[in-house]
């Protein structure tokens, strides 16, 4: 006889636990419902059934990833944002409800071209584009694999016509200028890395956490961003960069060294910095 799922379910929340994954409950549900092919807030209806074999097996293996710590995002092969379900892959960022905190600075006055530097999955770019449909964007990345996912999120939410998706290292591809550049770029310093969680550390991709040429700081690829500022930042446009909880005041201060002005640190709903915006005067 087919185990009930709420048996399953228990033995796979203490599979989780054992392995110090962090709300196993929450992840075991998400992926039993997933199993099941309903959502998950009717899995409680389907609690008490007999689990089917092949949605036995189903849950097995999304259990089995998830022990070995890999996001439950890419074992869903999506992530909700802002509203919107995103393709992710383990070739880009998992996007992250803190992140929301740079949608809604950019979001904070109008924009009608925007800049994505470092595109990844394209959830930032093409958020903002569904939210201001009369804006056009593009994102840059240096992964091939990172540009296919974005290509694959934009024809999903049907901004493939405003949406231009390029390789590019920074703004080594990028012509024209921008009203709005956002971005979310590596900003883990190298020595940093082994202390991540295995999610970001073993799962996501090394170029997209720690900056190229590395300083010890994680404050290369601002300085990266804010070089090639100059001819790609309309007069009166805005820079918007998403930051590690520490970096703060140290990118708020190149952000003033570069000459931008109303400079400012915000927040994310856990009280940390997590943005830092400024103006091209």
């Amino acid at each position: 006889m087919s185990a009930r799922a709420q048996e399953a379910l228990r033995a796979a929340v203490e599979r989780l636990r054992a392995v110090g994954v962090p709300d196993p409950a929450r992840d075991a549900r998400l992926l039993l419902a997933e199993a099941l092919g309903i959502a998950p807030g009717r899995l409680t209806l389907q609690l008490p059934d007999p689990l089917a074999p092949d949605a036995a097996s189903a849950f097995e293996r999304m259990i089995a990833a998830r022990a070995a710590r890999q996001p439950v995002a890419q074992i869903l092969g999506r992530r909700l944002f802002w509203g919107r379900a995103f393709a992710v892959t383990p070739d880009v960022l998992d996007p992250r409800p803190e992140t929301e905190t740079l949608i809604a600075a950019a979001l904070d006055a109008p924009f009608r071209r925007v800049l994505d530097l470092g595109t990844g999955s394209g959830a930032i770019l093409l958020t903002l584009l569904a939210e201001r449909p009369v804006a056009t964007g593009m994102g840059c990345d240096l992964s091939a694999a990172a540009l296919a996912v974005a290509r694959e999120n934009a024809q999903a939410l049907g901004l493939g016509s405003r949406a231009t998706l390029c390789r590019s290292d920074w703004f080594s591809s990028v012509r024209g200028s921008f009203d709005l550049i956002v971005s979310n770029p590596p900003y883990i310093a190298a020595p940093e890395l082994a202390q991540l969680a295995p999610e970001p550390r073993d799962w996501e991709p090394r170029m997209a956490l720690v900056p190229a040429g590395n300083d010890g700081s994680g404050l290369g690829a601002y300085r990266a961003i804010l070089a090639g500022l100059g001819p790609h930042l309309a007069p009166r446009g805005r820079l918007v960069v998403e930051i590690g909880a520490a970096q703060g005041r140290a990118v708020a201060a190149l952000f003033l060294a570069r000459g931008l002005a109303q400079v400012r640190v915000l927040r994310d709903l856990d009280g940390r910095d997590r943005v830092v915006c400024g103006l091209r005067a």
